[in-house]
Parts: C-alpha cells; structure tokens; sequence
C-alpha cells in the first residue's frame, strides 16, 4: 500500500522539480507512514510514501525492473494497493518466461507481467489496485486502475508535463488556480451527494475512471481508455443449490486470498449479513480475528448490540468504538481534507473513528463494501416490482395517469406512486441518493444551469445496460456511480486517513462472476420483500441464522436528532463563515435549518450535503478552516503544508 505521487516530463527536465514533487509528498504521508523514497531522473520524479503490509524490506518504493541483464533498471514503478494472486502470477512469469525476481513485493509482481505480456497483464491481476510505471526505453507511461475503483489515481495534465497522485490534495500545488469551483460538479454533487468520476471539483484535475489504464508519451496527450467492463448477464437458473453452493464457495475463496499479509490483519462488524458473513469466513483461518464496530449512545442508531451477538455467536473478539455530537464537529474539518472532494455521506464519519481504533492494533481490515450493487440488496431494487402494475400499462394509459398525478395535491397517498410507476427509468432511477430536486436547486444555487441534469452522469450507462430487466439495470447504474462516487471513496479514504489498509472480498473477480448470473428472482424474489435472497441462501449455513435475514442498517447515524439539538448551533455558524456564499444562497439553507429543528420536515440530509459542502469550501477555498494536525503529521509536515498554502 502506498501514497504514490508521479511526474512525467514533457520536456525532459524532471530532475528539476523533485523538490516541489518531495514537498508535496508530504501531503500523503498518512496512506504510508512506514517509509519515504524518491527517485528523479531527467523524465520522471517517482515519489511513494508506503505502508509496510506485504514484501517488506525488499518492497521498497519505487522500484526499478528488470533486476539484472541488459535492460537493468529499464522500469519504474509506483503502486498503491494489493494483488492476491501475485504468488501464482510470479510463478506463471517464471516459468514461462523465466523471469527474475530479487523481491517478494507484487510492485515487482506488476511490472514484471507488464514487461512480459504487456498492457493486456492488467486483466489477470486479482485485487485492488492504482499504480504507474515509467518505460525508459519507450520513453512511454503506462498505468491502471482496477475495475471496481477501490483505489485511486488522480490526474494533472501541465504545460510542463504530466502528474499522477493518489490523492488530489498531492497535485493542488501544481493547479494554477485552486479556488476555482467546478459549478456543473456543484450541481452533481447536490443532486447526488458526491462528485461523480472521473470529474473533481477542481476543473483541472480529473480522476482515472475506474477499469481503465492510461498511456502518456512526452510532449503527447494523456490517453486513458477502458480495459475492463463489468456486465451483469442475468439467466435463468436450472440448479439453485449448485448457483448457491457457487456464491458460498467464491466468496469465501476471496475473503481467504484477503487474509494474506504480513502484517496484522482485523475486520469490521456492523449489524448485516455483508460485514457478518466476512468475518465468519475469515475466522475460519484466524478463530480470534479482531473485529471492530461503531455506534452511538442512543440505541435506536447504534448497532453495538447488535454487533456484539454476533461476535459473541462467531468467537471472535469485539472492540466497540462510541461517537458522539462532538466527535462529529471537531473531526469534519480534518475528514474533509482526507476526502479531498466532498461526499456528504455521513456514515463516513463514524468509518473515520472506525478506522481510528481498528489502526491502533492491525494493519490491514476487512469489510463487506460491494455486497448490495453485486447481489441486490438496497431495498429500492424492489421498486419496480411494486410500480409494475403502472409501469407496464400501455403508453397512452400511462400518460393519462401522469396527468391525474398532476392534479393530486402534494403529499396525498398515491402522488409519489403515480409519478414514479409513469416517469420512464432512465428518469426516475439515479442512485441510492437522491438529494435536491431541479427545482431545490435552481433556489438554492446562485448560477444554476438547467441543462446540467443527472442525465448528463447516468444516460451514458443506462444505454449500457439497455438489455437489462429494471432491477438489474439498477444494480448496473449503482455499480458504475454510487459505488464508485460514494462507496468505495469513504472507504479508501477513511482507512488510509490512518494507515490503513481495507479489502472488500465481495469485490472479487470470481465472486462478480457468480453474482452477474443472478436472475431478479434470486435477488429481490416478487413475493416477499427480501433482498439479496441467493446471497442469503448461501450464506445460511456460515452466518448465525438470526442474522441472516436482519434489516439492513449500515452503521445509521443519527444527523437527524444531532441538527435539532447538539449541531443546530455549530451548523448555523458554519453557514455564516465557510464563504460559501457566492455560490450557494446561504439563507435558503438557513430556512431548511430553522425548519428542520421546528420539526416541519426532516431536511437532514439536505442540510448535512450543504454543511459538508460548507466545510469542503473553508478548508480549501477560502482557507478559513484549519483541520490542524493530521495521523502521523509532525511539525515538519506541518510546516511543508504551510509552506504549500494547503489546508
């Protein structure tokens, strides 16, 4: 694992800015406390900040390949993640190609298959990873990301020559202009509660797409294209107990290869089915695995209880970490600045102090991220179950509906049902979160573009998925926006805010496989109101049976209650000094906020997009917002941000 910051020349003159580039390094020191290097040549500057949890010594970073012979030294690599099946890929490149290899580390792993199959080695590595390496001889970049987007890449293409950063915040120094806002990205961002990929609110910097690699020869432009596509092929099903006996087998095969490290390795634990089926697999090779939940004080949002049955009935020990008001408010500004675009899911904050307290013992966690998009598990996949008796009504019908919805008063029964059974898929359906209408937003925006649509993010991949049925359509939507813009974000971020390194076994090749078989049938059966039914199946036999069919929570946090009381105060003072105002009508949010604490409406969700927004704004706009010392930062650190101008 590594914080990894590269800069590739455009006019041969790299040795020249190492020292901006090292300077800026600093800014990533929390994704690889372990070890610092830097290597400049007259191309490239590759700088790494790394986390010792496999290779050790000898994976050092960056790291030049081959080790011997005439083309010693001809490749540079800087990698950030884990590839599970590097034994057998070392293996495979020595037999066949009698590779050489000095280390254990999979960076070498990586550039040895690039050196010997080319950029087509990207589809046989298993596992999480964002990585760059520099070819002296072809004077040529090449670089990746896996297919799922676990972990980043960030962009700068300079005049000078080209950029790549795990974290943005790395390649702010380089931006001519940082307080410029990317309004469209705004816009997205309040409709969908991130910033969908590969765009930042930065307009400069871009991310690497999720499933794609990049080639950037010097003086050239920077070509990024797809090498993965992940299709969900729906089929009917002639043997349940063998396509179950396949889910079980798959993921736990995944949740094993995840378990390889040198390092201590721990899980989270929530009260679901996802995180409790990880962990029970993986006790089956580690009995005392240490498992780590979050919750609250008050009982009705806190899942601690839950998750300590389940510890309890699995044998595994349990440490349980209490967030309060406080805890939020005091660690925003720094979760911020570790998100580097804001994301206002707030089930990011209690993951932060997660993350905190599981750091503190291992290196290395697992966690059941994936889950849902794969095997259909968000109860609103089963919407078009419960809008076909409209939805499959003729046209002419249907707009005969749709204008009797019209003329329904707002809030009776049988409004919502009427306008969704008839609004067209593509229209109705874009994501888990669905924040502020058109129409919210054209008021609370000071330059609100009406042709900016959620549209412009989903049509793309609706069209796509054309041949799908609507819950998998939904599920395919899912995998290529939220998980990548919400859910896999909060996860590599909060983590590595602390040095540590989370998997996600469901996100495996072989456990996609399975899942993309799936029928509607077996994953939100018609007459019931289940939701990933063959994951379930499946798992009966591994996770306690009052588990196995429990209500989905996902760690809730209780913004609702905490924005009428504890954080009404706090929230009414960010709004009067985050400077947020000549882009956002900042009383159109302080009505929200009154309202919401009179208890009119619940605006929770609403407000807290706006306040991470807020804060998101003062730390890296305007600067007014100090998150103060970091995981790991020292004075020295401290003071290169300084001297960046960072927050």
């Amino acid at each position: 694992m590594a914080g990894l910051l590269t800069f590739v020349s455009a006019r041969g003159n790299a040795a020249a800015h190492r020292d901006a580039v090292e300077d800026a390094l600093g800014l990533l020191r929390h994704r690889g406390p372990d070890d610092r290097r830097v290597v400049a040549t007259d191309e490239v500057v590759f700088a790494v900040h790394r986390l010792v949890v496999t290779g050790g010594a000898g994976g050092v970073q960056p790291l030049s390949y081959p080790p011997l012979g005439v083309s010693a030294g001809r490749y540079l690599i800087a990698f950030d993640g884990a590839v599970y099946n590097a034994a057998e890929l070392r293996a495979e490149l020595i037999e066949q190609r009698d590779a050489r290899f000095v280390t254990e580390s999979e960076a070498e792993v990586i550039v040895a298959a690039y050196h010997h199959w080319g950029p087509s080695a990207v589809n046989r590595l298993r596992g999480m990873f964002a990585f760059v390496i520099w070819d002296s001889s072809a004077r040529r970049a090449f670089g990746a990301r896996d297919p799922y987007g676990i972990k980043p890449l960030y962009q700068l293409s300079r005049p000078e020559g080209v950029y790549l950063a795990s974290e943005k915040k790395a390649l702010l120094p380089f931006v001519t202009d940082r307080s410029l806002v990317d309004t469209a990205q705004l816009q997205h961002y309040l409709t969908m509660q991130y910033v969908p990929e590969p765009a930042t609110v930065h307009p400069d910097v871009r991310r690497l797409g999720a499933g794609e690699s990049f080639v950037y020869t010097p003086g050239g432009p920077l070509a990024n294209r797809r090498y993965s596509q992940l299709e969900f092929r729906p089929s009917s099903v002639s043997d349940e107990d063998a396509l179950v006996q396949r889910i079980s087998a798959a993921l736990r095969d995944s949740v094993h290869a995840s378990l390889k490290a040198d390092a201590p390795v721990g899980a989270f634990l929530s009260s679901g089915i996802d995180s409790t089926a990880i962990v029970a697999l993986a006790a089956e090779v580690d009995p005392r695995l240490r498992t780590y939940t979050v919750g609250y004080d008050d009982e009705q949002f806190s899942e601690i209880a839950v998750a300590e049955q389940s510890a309890r009935a699995l044998g595994v020990p349990l440490t349980a970490t209490v967030v309060t008001p406080a805890d939020f408010m005091h660690a925003l500004p720094r979760i911020v600045w570790h998100l580097d675009d804001p994301v206002a899911d707030p089930a990011l904050v209690p993951l932060y102090f997660l993350a905190e307290r599981a750091a503190r013992d291992v290196t290395v966690v697992l966690g059941g991220d994936g889950a849902d998009e794969l095997f259909g598990g968000y109860p609103i996949y089963r919407e078009p179950l419960s809008l076909a008796t409209v939805s499959h009504l003729p046209e002419s019908m249907q707009r005969g509906l749709r204008a009797v919805s019209r003329v329904i008063p707002q809030g009776m029964k049988g409004k919502s049902f009427l306008e969704r059974g008839t609004t067209p898929i593509e229209e109705r359906y874009y994501g888990n979160a669905r924040i502020f209408t058109d129409e919210e937003k054209a008021a609370l925006l000071r330059h609100y573009e009406p042709d900016i649509r959620h549209t412009d993010v989903t049509g793309p991949v609706f069209k796509e998925a054309s041949a799908l049925d609507d819950v998998t359509t939904m599920q395919y939507i899912d995998l290529y926006t939220w998980l990548r813009g919400d859910i896999l974000v909060k996860a590599d971020r909060m983590t590595m805010a602390h040095g540590l390194q989370l998997r996600t076994p469901f996100l495996d090749r072989a456990v996609f496989e399975v899942a993309a078989t799936l029928p509607t049938e077996l994953k939100v059966p018609p007459r019931s109101h289940e939701t990933k039914a063959a994951l379930r199946r499946a798992l009966a036999g591994v996770v306690p049976g009052a588990i196995v069919n429990r209500k989905k929570l996902g760690f809730p946090v209780p913004i609702r209650p905490w924005l009428r009381g504890e954080m009404y105060d706090w929230a009414h003072g960010l709004l009067d000094t985050c400077g947020a105002g000549e882009l956002l009508d900042l009383d159109v949010v302080r009505g929200l906020l009154r309202a919401h604490r009179k208890k009119e409406a619940d605006h929770s969700r609403k407000l807290w997009t706006v306040l991470v927004f807020c804060v998101w704004h003062a730390v890296f706009v305007t600067q007014t917002m100090r998150p103060g010392y970091f995981a790991g930062e020292d004075d020295q650190d401290a003071r290169r941000r300084e001297q960046l101008h960072l927050p």
